[in-house]
């Protein structure tokens, strides 16, 4: 099989080679799936640098998530059948960036008839992480405006849609006219490209100078810290990643003073904490789907000989929307 690796860590496109490599065998309890789209993650990039949480032993495969179709059953496996469609996130070291992977049975899902197979690799970590921010963490209700920034990457595209779905007003902050395109066709309410537009001074016009309700934030840094100044009253501020590169230190006299809370997502330990709830959240995702209410948008659906320059580009901060990779194109 085809598969990028590894060796030695660094930037993506010094670090990624493309191989052939032993097939892979199901252990107890997994998937063996061929590889129908492997959707492109922020973690992928921090895990050719050697920054993310997880460290999988040299040489990997990366790719986090992914649409496949099972090809093979480990022992003990009941729950799907040969043939088929799955979502979810294999099992690092052999992630997604291959033309077969392995995925645990008890982290995969069926995936969902009403979308493709590019469409369906990319629903798994950004929906998720976006329906358990606004619903199980911030509980955002009709009528909110949420602030979502980077919302033309991974999962702030999906939390626009979310919110949206939730009945919210939704301001998506954005760096460049190409992602500000984009984020309008998602449904945002109101765009703010942060290269030339003060994001504090816009949300407090947009929302009579009440602040927002929900801020989503996956980058930290300066767009946290701003965010504290457009709050509302009993706001929530939810911390999902610090894309930025840096990680703020919050003023907890000022949150005291503005009332307002500020929140933690770790959508991950889900899968070992209350595994229940990603069931919940997945079925329910699927029925949006089917309803339409959600839909991944895929910006570029690249063959997977693109992996190195796409995953590249995701890091540098110059690709709009989300970047499917499929073995098959």
């Amino acid at each position: 099989m085809k598969a990028w690796r590894v060796h030695e860590l660094g930037q993506p496109r010094d670090v990624l080679t493309f191989e052939d490599v032993p097939d892979l065998e199901p252990k107890p309890g997994e998937l063996l799936v061929k590889v129908l789209s492997a959707a492109a993650n922020f973690p992928d990039v921090l895990l050719c640098r050697g920054e993310y949480q997880i460290k999988p032993p040299l040489p990997f495969t990366p790719g986090v998530e992914l649409c496949g179709e099972v090809v093979g059953l480990g022992e003990g496996v009941t729950e799907f059948s040969v043939g088929d469609r799955v979502i979810g996130m294999p099992s690092l070291p052999n992630g997604g960036f291959a033309e077969l992977a392995v995925m645990s049975s008890a982290t995969a899902f069926p995936a969902p008839e009403a979308l493709d197979d590019a469409e369906a690799s990319a629903l798994s970590i950004g929906y998720q992480t976006g329906w358990f921010a606004l619903h199980r963490r911030t509980q955002i209700q009709p009528g909110e405006t949420l602030l979502v920034h980077a919302a033309a990457g991974g999962v702030g595209s999906a939390a626009v849609q979310l919110g949206k779905a939730a009945g919210a007003k939704v301001i998506g902050v954005v760096g460049g006219p190409e992602k500000a395109a984009y984020t309008r066709e998602l449904g945002a309410d109101l765009v703010i490209d942060r290269h030339s537009e003060d994001f504090v001074q816009a949300v407090k016009d947009f929302t009579d100078g009440r602040g927002a309700d929900v801020v989503f934030d996956p980058v930290g840094g300066d767009s946290y810290t701003k965010s504290t100044k457009c709050i509302a009253f009993e706001g929530r501020i939810i911390v999902i990643g610090f894309a930025s590169g840096t990680i703020p230190s919050p003023g907890l006299n000022h949150a005291l003073i503005k009332n307002y809370s500020i929140i933690g997502l770790h959508w991950g330990l889900y899968n070992a904490n209350n595994p229940a709830a990603i069931r919940e959240c997945h079925e329910e995702l699927t029925r949006m789907a089917a309803a339409g209410e959600i839909k991944p948008m895929i910006s570029e659906r690249l063959g997977l000989t693109d992996v190195a320059d796409g995953i590249a580009r995701l890091g540098e901060g110059t690709t709009v929307g989300r970047l499917a990779f499929l073995p098959g194109r």
